[in-house]
């Protein structure tokens, strides 16, 4: 049984999130804007991601962020809504690559693709000594 074998092209994903401070590029450095800031954005991709098949995978197994090729193309304030899509583009033996894309209200703020690894969560954990 392939760990991917659920896994099929075109499944969406989805992340909807309201703009808070914690959130923006100042939160982090005092001296910016206070807007969406990109490395959260591209969390929000990643989540959007990891969602749409993380009921698919066998028990036991994760999708990890493995690449991301991104573009933050507008500025966010505090307060608005941010619609975060994803949806599954292509499937290789161990890994999913999905388009994304980043919206606030009709405005498109960011788009790329993000890759997720597949992998055992027990194997990973013995091989790195997590426990």
């Amino acid at each position: 049984m392939s760990t991917l074998e659920k896994v099929t092209v075109g499944i969406p994903g989805e992340t909807v999130v309201t703009v808070t401070h914690d959130m923006t590029v100042q939160h982090f450095l005092s001296t910016m804007p206070p807007v969406y800031a990109t490395p959260v954005m591209i969390l929000h991709m990643e989540k959007a991601c990891t969602a749409s098949i993380a009921g698919l995978l066998p028990d036991g197994h994760v999708s990890v962020g493995m690449e991301v090729n991104v573009r933050h193309l507008a500025a966010t304030p505090i307060g608005r809504t941010v619609r975060v899509t994803s949806r599954v583009k292509q499937i290789d033996a161990k890994s999913v690559l999905f388009e994304v894309e980043a919206w606030d209200g009709s405005r498109k703020i960011g788009d790329g693709t993000h890759r997720r690894g597949v992998i055992n969560v027990a194997a990973f954990e013995k091989r790195f000594g997590v426990s």
